[in-house]
């Protein structure tokens, strides 16, 4: 109760108006979520994480507020942030349906077209708990290769979640990355961590949470949605290639982008991960 108590109390400081009602959400394994209904009969989602590191929560906002200046697609709004608080507008969630996942594909395909100026951000900031770099590159290979493979290659094997043939199989593909990365494509304006769990449907639109947003690739946020599976993708991939048609092998370059997120899940869980980026490796 007490806890509850403070964030109904942090949440009226920041917002400026009187909570109430708290209700804990279930889910999320980094930080704790908290629905709050507010005096004016609507409702925030407060995450919350003690002994947050500096600028996580603002980097997540900063990702969303950028990822919603298109007007593409939707997109959490941010209502308030402080080093180790974030106050979002609820989303009443519902079943994803066809309809629901097409119209996303085709807001994430206008999202991805409207751009970056360059390859990375401006600033730093997270993968689940851990950092993400984002200094910026001339070109997508050698971003990918220097910000996203090769930093989680090097701390999943320094934590001992990949093995020495499993590590070998990941660098000969960075050795051939340009040769993989397909056609010249410039920057878009990526989600960069989604998947299912990054998406909340409501009965109108899916909307995207949760970011680690940078000018990327825009192949990347469909492979990590084949990686981890989403209701209705092929409907979503569909509407996406109707609004923006992929270029020729982007299914056979999924792999190359699954490598990044194989690699993130190697560093923080170890088990199979690194076994399975040894595979994506083997089939490029």
């Amino acid at each position: 109760m007490a806890r509850m108590r403070g964030i109904a109390e942090r949440v009226e400081h920041l917002l400026g108006q009187a909570v109430v009602a708290t209700t804990p959400v279930a889910g999320g394994d980094i930080c704790t979520s908290t629905r709050v209904r507010l005096s004016d009969g609507t409702s925030a989602l407060v995450k919350t994480r003690a002994g947050a590191p500096e600028g996580f929560f603002e980097a997540e906002a900063r990702g969303l507020r950028w990822l919603a200046e298109p007007g593409a697609v939707d997109v959490a709004e941010v209502l308030a942030v402080e080093h180790d608080c974030l106050v979002l507008r609820w989303i009443e969630p519902a079943r994803p349906t066809a309809e629901t996942a097409a119209a996303l594909g085709r807001s994430l395909a206008r999202l991805h077209a409207s751009g970056a100026d360059q390859f990375g951000a401006e600033e730093d900031g997270f993968i689940a708990s851990l950092p993400l770099p984002n200094k910026t590159a001339p070109t997508w290979p050698e971003f990918y290769a220097t910000r996203r493979v090769l930093p989680y290659l090097k701390l999943a094997a320094d934590r001992g979640h990949v093995e020495p043939a499993e590590v070998e199989a990941v660098e000969g593909v960075v050795g051939k990355i340009v040769d993989l990365a397909g056609p010249d494509e410039p920057p878009a304006r990526l989600h960069g961590d989604l998947w299912s769990g990054n998406v909340v449907w409501s009965s109108e639109h899916g909307t995207l949470i949760d970011p680690a947003a940078h000018g990327g690739h825009r192949e990347t946020d469909l492979a990590m949605l084949a990686l981890f599976g989403l209701p209705h993708l092929q409907r979503l991939v569909d509407a996406y290639r109707d609004e923006q048609p992929l270029a020729d092998g982007w299914e056979e370059r999924q792999p190359l982008h699954q490598l990044f997120p194989l690699l993130v899940h190697a560093a923080l869980f170890g088990g199979h991960y690194g076994h399975r980026a040894a595979e994506a490796a083997a089939r490029l």
